[in-house]
């Protein structure tokens, strides 16, 4: 059974860890939440919402998608074109940084912005505000043209969200549980506003210990800055692998397309390949969390991962 598989994969873990797991295969679901320590049981369950990290960057994707499916823009767009007109951004030889570029990390932009604000490390990114994430575009200096490096960025990612929630008109939080948690079912999904009925999950270090939660201005956090539960992941991919006829499903479509080669990736999702078969996969770390999505279209099976 899953809980047994679990449960032997934590055996004698020593981060103390406690695991929700979900595989979703063929429309039917097997969960379990398991533990390190069985004393800390108590600690996760149905109720819990977990940071998800990075996973966030693949809804984010979802929400650009379903702009593009509108006729609201195209992947060829100039990042500039999304951004308050008078932002300095860096090109390469006149060549620009295409939205394209930033949902496959080959932007050229750094892992993170100039402008952090004496991070304070339990909480890196609570300090970085909207004028300050744009600001710091203007102190890039490219190396290479836009589209031929790969380099994982937070950084190009935050824009990223912040251009979306500016094109749609609304703020990034609205605007997921609007468009993309609520058609699929997502009831307990949020980024700062909490809903009814949801604790939050105390995230822990290596060594077992409680560590501070990770916050990000509502338009940033679609770098990393989603919670969600184990069935709203469940739902999450669900949504990815049937893609039926709810509000978002062509957008969901549109976002595992592939878009680059050089690694495999679609709209933020990596491609991996698997017994001749493409994998969409993405995994997401915080301070105190760790997370792991996948699925399969062929095979119509999905799996998550959320660690406290």
């Amino acid at each position: 059974s899953l809980a047994d598989t679990v449960g032997r994969r934590l055996q004698g873990d020593r981060t103390g860890a406690c695991v929700g797991v979900a595989v979703v295969e063929n429309g039917s679901v097997a969960r379990t939440f398991r533990c390190a320590d069985a004393k800390d049981t108590s600690r996760i369950g149905p109720d819990t919402a977990f940071e998800i990290g990075s996973v966030t960057k693949t809804m984010t994707a979802a929400l650009l998608a379903d702009l593009i499916s509108q006729g609201n823009g195209s992947l060829d767009d100039p990042l500039s074109a999304w951004l308050p007109p008078g932002t300095k951004l860096p090109d390469f030889q006149g060549k620009p940084i295409l939205l394209r570029h930033v949902v496959t990390h080959t932007s050229g932009l750094p892992a993170l912005p100039s402008r952090m604000g004496a991070p304070d490390m339990t909480d890196p990114y609570a300090k970085l505000d909207e004028a300050a994430l744009l600001a710091s575009l203007g102190d890039v200096t490219l190396d290479a043209a836009p589209g031929t490096k790969f380099e994982y960025s937070n950084f190009a990612s935050m824009v990223l969200s912040y251009a979306v929630a500016r094109r749609a008109g609304t703020d990034l939080e609205t605007l997921l549980k609007q468009r993309l948690f609520a058609p699929l079912g997502m009831e307990h999904a949020y980024i700062n506003t909490p809903p009814a009925g949801v604790r939050a999950a105390v995230g822990h270090t290596p060594n077992a210990r409680p560590t501070s939660a990770w916050h990000f201005q509502t338009n940033l956090a679609g770098v990393g800055g989603v919670r969600a539960t184990l069935d709203d992941m469940v739902r999450y991919v669900q949504g990815h692998l049937d893609a039926e006829a709810n509000a978002i499903a062509p957008a969901l479509k549109l976002s595992q397309q592939k878009v680059s080669d050089a690694p495999p990736m679609a709209m933020n999702w990596m491609l991996m390949p698997v017994g001749g078969r493409t994998v969409h996969v993405h995994e997401g770390g915080t301070g105190g969390f760790s997370s792991f999505v996948s699925f399969d279209k062929e095979e119509r099976r999905g799996v998550v991962i959320l660690s406290d």
